[in-house]
């Protein structure tokens, strides 16, 4: 079997090199609050409905738990529901105090 013709296999951990940081595992450009438009149909008697809010959790971008991950303090994983500040979502609750 030729090199062209084994299958590619992707490895995660091959890029790794020491300590992983927060910062490296969950992209802090991405927004986690993402947003669509209801489809609406021609003939549709209910009124339109606005935009439509959701929240995509950090740990959908994190494929396994790498090593050396920073945690929070005890004190501080209660506060944010959390050990690991990559895995923290701020919850927006939604105006009006209830959902939508």
């Amino acid at each position: 079997m030729s090199e062209t013709d084994q299958p590619r296999v992707r490895s995660e951990t091959k890029a790794i090199k020491g300590p992983i940081q927060a910062a490296a595992e969950v992209p802090q450009s991405y927004n986690q609050e993402r947003s669509y438009v209801p489809f609406r149909g021609l003939y549709d008697p209910c009124p339109p409905r606005g935009p439509r809010t959701y929240v995509v959790p950090p740990n959908q971008y994190i494929t396994f738990q790498p090593p050396n991950l920073p945690q929070f303090t005890p004190a501080e994983a209660l506060v944010y529901g959390t050990l690991w500040p990559a895995l923290f979502s701020p919850y927006r609750p939604q105006r009006g105090g209830g959902a939508q």
